[in-house]
């Protein structure tokens, strides 16, 4: 008896730990499901390096490129004089480039922008975890988003945005 009663906890037991262990791998609940390329955009609020506001609804009616990034990312650096060569060559009133900082030192941002001379908004993510709303799993990471408020593409990891490739990419965004 004591032996029929120990294979019955024993079992009780090993199902009590496969149910928790398939609750922590799928989680409880549903998670925030960040941006999905066909979805709106999540809206925010955020101020560039110079104290200027931008709220990515106030936007609609551009082509508008989301980059996260930080000055301590090796592929992050390495991409942002293609950033910067391709926002300076797109129409300002059509597009707007926001390089988010994420995780990171604004005043290391400053510098970096300086030394490389970027004249694109650096806004800083520091207190609005605009990072975790998307959902961004690491960086780089950019968001294109179309005139509509729509994300149309990903991208994971860095680019050299001033491709010819990219450029007729975002024109054909423009046009739509």
């Amino acid at each position: 008896m004591p032996l029929e009663l120990t294979m019955k906890k024993l079992t009780f037991l090993t199902m009590l730990f496969i149910c928790s262990s398939l609750m922590l791998l799928t989680g409880c609940g549903s998670a925030p499901e960040g941006a999905r390329v066909g979805k709106p955009a999540p809206d925010f609020t955020l101020v560039d390096r110079q104290g200027k506001s931008w709220t990515l609804s106030e936007l609609k009616g551009q082509v508008v490129f989301v980059n996260f990034w930080a000055t301590w990312c090796a592929p992050c650096r390495e991409e942002m004089p293609s950033m910067q060569r391709l926002y300076e060559k797109m129409p300002k009133d059509t597009f707007k480039m926001l390089a988010i900082l994420n995780n990171d030192d604004p005043a290391l941002a400053d510098s970096f922008a300086t030394k490389l001379g970027l004249t694109m908004p650096i806004l800083d993510d520091q207190a609005n975890n605009v990072g975790v709303k998307y959902g961004i799993t690491g960086i780089p990471e950019t968001f294109i988003i179309n005139k509509n408020g729509i994300i149309v593409r990903k991208f994971l990891g860095p680019a050299q945005w001033s491709l010819p490739r990219f450029t007729r990419m975002l024109k054909v965004f423009m046009d739509k």
